[in-house]
């Protein structure tokens, strides 16, 4: 559980909506290559820009520089977590070992459309003798959440996006 709430903070979207909250991306000078990007490569863009920002202010003002910039913007963050959700491939995990007599989610990469420098990935995921969920995305990470997502969904142990029944 603490593990789970400790990467809610620290995650790349975490990370991006600070650095989007901070104002960082403004200050970043991209070539048109970068700027153009969207969804997956854009957080994670945004959260190694934090995450540089954080070592500039510990190697320029030491421990209590970095301290007191973590604190300000992730307290209220920590407070507001309460119980972290788990991402949909965790949850699709545990929820697996319980209902599908501990048979491992199989996923498979269905398909691959578009530009190598913005792909769309088709993931399809089984558990058992339940029917495979098919999800996409930007990456195959982000494929295989989406399957994860709609199995959990069509199983009723989500009653929405990322909500436990």
């Amino acid at each position: 559980e603490l593990s789970l709430r400790l990467n809610a903070l620290v995650n790349a979207e975490a990370l991006s909506e600070i650095a989007e909250e901070i104002g960082l991306p403004d200050l970043i000078r991209a070539g048109s290559d970068v700027r153009g990007l969207d969804g997956r490569k854009r957080v994670n863009l945004r959260a190694d820009a934090l995450e540089s920002l954080i070592a500039v202010l510990y190697l320029d003002g030491g421990l209590d520089a970095a301290r007191a910039f973590i604190h300000r913007y992730w307290q209220p963050r920590s407070q507001a977590i309460g119980a972290a959700r788990r991402d949909a491939k965790t949850e699709l995990q545990e929820w697996a070992h319980q209902a599908a007599a501990g048979a491992a989610p199989a996923y498979r990469i269905d398909g691959r459309e578009g530009p190598d420098h913005d792909p769309l990935f088709t993931v399809s995921v089984k558990v058992g003798q339940f029917a495979p969920a098919i999800g996409s995305g930007r990456s195959k990470r982000e494929a295989e959440q989406a399957a994860a997502a709609a199995l959990l969904l069509r199983e009723g142990v989500w009653l929405n996006e990322g909500s436990a029944a």
